[in-house]
Order: structure tokens, then C-alpha cells, then sequence
């Protein structure tokens, strides 16, 4: 079995469930070491250890300066370097109408989706990728891409996100690429109450005919954090069965209301 990463060392936030479960498994079959943080100690021990021998789970809150410092030390200490970096950590609090939204569940959207992207590449760059480069991959979401209800404040976080990998790629150039995974409807626990009880909806809307899975965007993470993309920086690289070019304004309005 090829494995393109061995050697290398990764970091994936926000890595206990879902889409960066799947990249740390891509990642870690690859060959990688990989580093699995969550917002508890046990939650991302767990996770790890459902990932294989050489991961590592590490308690520390995306927005945690002093934590993710320390998680960056750690990983270093640990394995010799972090290679790549998956900013992967998402919330959303502020659903309903953008002039609903108070300014604390602003503020947690985008100090999450855009402040921890911004934070964690900084503490990779200054701890290993600025003098030996490497990949950072972040996780934004075709909302970034579209508008729909109720998802505003979230969708304005993920567009800043799609541009922020645009202005560190070109800032970080040319030794470390930076790429992001827009994800459509994906089968994962934070999105269930919103796909579930309309799954046949879904797919109806899904010229793939399929919901999406957390191992669909975890092999293009992959794909993204690897010597196969060595000439892409900047870019988006939508993960959604089709749905955005699938039925127009329905497709448009239904993907608005899932989170990948």
C-alpha cells in the first residue's frame, strides 16, 4: 500500500468525529503521524486511538492560544516537524435570520471558523513549516460559496475562510501551499437532525444520488495535503455530489441548511 505521508507529521483540529475524524484516518493511511486535537483530553485520546498507532490525541480548544501553542510543542517534541496542518474546527451557534444574531454568537462563529485557522497556522509556521515548509489545508463549506437562511453569520464565516486561504497562499509562497475543502451535505452527527428526517429530499437534489460521506472529503484532504497537488495553492475544492450545480435555487436553499 502506497503511502505518500510517511514520515510526515499532521495536525487536524477539531479531529474527534465527523469530517476530521476521516481526514486523521486518510491522513494516518498515508503513512502520516498524526495529531488529533478536541476540546476535551478523552474525546480526542479516543479518537486517536480509533485512528491507529501513530496517532496522538491532545485536549485543546481551537481558540485556546496557549493550548494550541502547547499542542504545536508537543507534536514537535513528539515526531520532529508538522508538515501539514488541517484547520479543521467549526461551529455555528448563530442560526436564524443575520439580524437576529447577538454579538457573542457572532463572535464565537468567527472566532472559531476564522480566528482558530489564523492562530494554528501561525503557531505551525513559526514552530516548523516557515523554514521547512509544508501544507495547510483548511475546512470551509459551500455556504461560503452560496447564500440560503438561516446559516448567515455562518456562511459570512466560511467565505472570510475561502478568502483567508487565498491571502496565506500568497503570503506563504512558495514553500507552503494553502488549499480548502468546501463540503456539501455530509453524513455526520452534527448535521443529523438537518439531513435525517429528508434524506430522500437530499438526494433527490444530489446528481451523485448519494448523501456525502466524512471519508468523501477526508480523501480530498488528503488529496490536498500531499505531493499530488504539489501545483495547487489558493484554491477551493468543492466536495458536494453536485448539489451546487444540481437543481439551481433548490439545491442552493437546501444546502444552506446543512452542515457538512
Amino acid at each position: 500500500m502506497s503511502e505518500p505521508l510517511a514520515g510526515r507529521t499532521a495536525i487536524v483540529t477539531g479531529a474527534s468525529r465527523g469530517i476530521g475524524l476521516a481526514a486523521a484516518a486518510a491522513l494516518h493511511d498515508a503513512g502520516a503521524n498524526v495529531v488529533l486535537t478536541a476540546r476535551t483530553e478523552e474525546a480526542a485520546r479516543a479518537a486517536a486511538d480509533s485512528v491507529g498507532p501513530r496517532a496522538l490525541g491532545i485536549g485543546a480548544h481551537a481558540t485556546d492560544e496557549d493550548l494550541a501553542r502547547a499542542c504545536v510543542e508537543r507534536t514537535v517534541e513528539a515526531f520532529g516537524s508538522v508538515d501539514v496542518l488541517v484547520n479543521n474546527a467549526g461551529t455555528n451557534p448563530a442560526y436564524g435570520p443575520v439580524l437576529a444574531q447577538d454579538h457573542g454568537r457572532f463572535a464565537k462563529t468567527l472566532d472559531v471558523n476564522l480566528w482558530a485557522p489564523i492562530l494554528w497556522s501561525r503557531l505551525v509556521v513559526d514552530a516548523w513549516m516557515g523554514e521547512h515548509g509544508g501544507s495547510i489545508v483548511n475546512t470551509a463549506s459551500i455556504g461560503g460559496l452560496s447564500v440560503g437562511p438561516d446559516l448567515g453569520i455562518y456562511h459570512v464565516s466560511k467565505a472570510a475562510l475561502i478568502h483567508l486561504t487565498k491571502q496565506l497562499a500568497i503570503e506563504l509562497a512558495p514553500s507552503i501551499r494553502v488549499n480548502a475543502v468546501a463540503p456539501g451535505v455530509v453524513r455526520t452527527k452534527l448535521a443529523e437532525a438537518l439531513w435525517k428526517e429528508h434524506e430522500g429530499a437530499v438526494v433527490e437534489r444530489t446528481p451523485l444520488a448519494r448523501i456525502g460521506e466524512p471519508d468523501d472529503v477526508g480523501a480530498a484532504v488528503l488529496f490536498l495535503a500531499s505531493s499530488a497537488s504539489s501545483w495547487i495553492t489558493g484554491e477551493t475544492l468543492v466536495i458536494d455530489g453536485g448539489q451546487m450545480i444540481g437543481s439551481g435555487a433548490a439545491a442552493d436553499a437546501l444546502a444552506a441548511r446543512v452542515e457538512g
